[in-house]
């Protein structure tokens, strides 16, 4: 079920119609790893575009009835992963909208096709510190469940990272005020979606 947002005052913001016109029935699509930040600057990207805002995990749980670590303990990574894969290819159907999904789903490449035909990917990358930081304010990440959580971060984006970067757009996660990283992504995505209105004409 998608979250129910209020714009926020656009101060006549010629970004916003022109991104939403150019979006057309696409998806902004945020990938990224845990800590990131894709749902809470989803949520305010959202309400600036005056959009609807679906995070993936969410609807996970909802559609399994239980919590992204007790289907990890459950069932194991390979179900999650595939009902994530089912789940993100159901909310790109229901776009437009701004999706914030789990760090796993972009590595999968049916996901990917499906995200590149039906949205606009957006990769928000940050720092090992900032990450780090980030994480352990929550004790609800079942990949971090390691004798050294630093070690596995690493890790993870040695592995993800070269994947996250077929994204179409890279916005720097940092340590800033979430309007800030709107703001990039707004800028971002107006100059990406006009070259392509202009490379389509």
């Amino acid at each position: 079920m998608a979250e129910t947002v209020s714009p926020a005052p656009t101060r006549d913001d010629p970004r916003i119609a022109a991104i939403r016109e150019r979006l057309g029935a696409r998806s902004i699509v945020l990938v990224g790893l845990m800590g990131a930040g894709k749902s809470s600057v989803g949520r305010r990207l959202a309400q600036r575009l005056g959009l609807p805002f679906l995070d993936a995990d969410v609807e996970i749980e909802r559609a399994a009835g239980m919590s992204i670590p007790d289907i990890f303990a459950a069932h194991g990574e390979a179900h999650f992963r595939d009902g994530e894969r089912r789940v993100v290819a159901r909310l790109l159907g229901e776009g437009p909208q701004v999706l914030a999904t789990g760090g796993g789903a972009y590595m999968n490449e049916e996901t990917r096709r499906r995200i590149a035909e039906r949205g606009v990917c957006i990769w928000l990358k940050a720092e090992l510190d900032v990450l780090m930081r980030r994480v352990r304010k929550r004790q609800n990440r079942p990949l971090l469940s390691t004798p050294d959580p630093e070690a596995t971060m690493r890790r993870l984006m040695d592995e993800r990272y070269p994947v996250y970067a077929l994204a179409d757009l890279v916005i720097l996660s940092r340590d800033v005020p979430h309007e800030a990283v709107v703001e990039d992504i707004l800028d971002c995505l107006s100059r990406h979606l006009a070259g392509r209105a202009e490379a389509a004409q």
